[in-house]
């Protein structure tokens, strides 16, 4: 069901605004194309792992390509169920970090999204929209539960099927790699 499904989409448009327009390796000599390698314009690839996280950029036309954390959460027959995506926000905020969660599209959104760090306090969070692939709810992140994260070791995130209301799915999100992650991207909006 769930690959990757939508991290950074908006960083894409927003970093691939116009047309890109081809580069061209040729050798001198021939006037033949050699070719390129890596991701095209536009792109995204998984630039390294830390830990149970993937930092996925997007290709960018100039400059630093954008990155975000991204972690695939599974289900009790550990079949891929949601997809969570974090990214920096600038200073001076009260959210100092951004997180995108895509659930299946059959939850029941009145029940909004838990998030429990090493069983602190359920936090609830509405969700935002839907999308074929999912409904997203869009965390703001605060520094302490960035900092609860840092130091963490699990957080479970819970949803509630439309179909069985009267149960809850809980996924483990891993923290492991967590802080060598969040540490090497850079500021990017949602």
């Amino acid at each position: 069901m769930i690959r990757t499904l939508l991290p950074l989409s908006v960083v894409a448009t927003v970093v691939c605004t116009g047309i890109a327009t081809a580069q061209e390796a040729s050798d001198n000599g021939t006037g033949l194309d050699l070719g390129q390698t890596g991701p095209r314009i536009g792109e995204q690839y998984v630039k390294e792992e830390s830990g149970s996280w993937n930092i996925s950029c997007i290709k960018a036309e100039t400059g630093e390509d954008p990155c975000a954390m991204v972690q695939i959460l599974n289900g009790p027959r550990d079949e891929p169920i949601a997809e969570v995506t974090i990214g920096k926000l600038p200073e001076g905020n009260a959210a100092v970090a951004w997180a995108n969660v895509i659930v299946p599209l059959e939850t029941l959104l009145q029940a909004q999204l838990a998030m429990s760090i090493d069983g602190a306090p359920r936090k609830l969070y509405n969700y935002h929209h839907c999308i074929p692939v999912g409904c997203v709810a869009q965390l703001g992140l605060t520094q302490g539960d960035i900092d609860a994260m840092r130091s963490g070791s699990s957080a479970i995130l819970s949803l509630v099927p439309a179909r069985a209301p009267d149960q809850i799915l809980d996924m483990e999100m891993s923290l492991s790699g967590f802080t060598a992650a969040f540490d090497q991207i850079g500021v990017s909006l949602n």
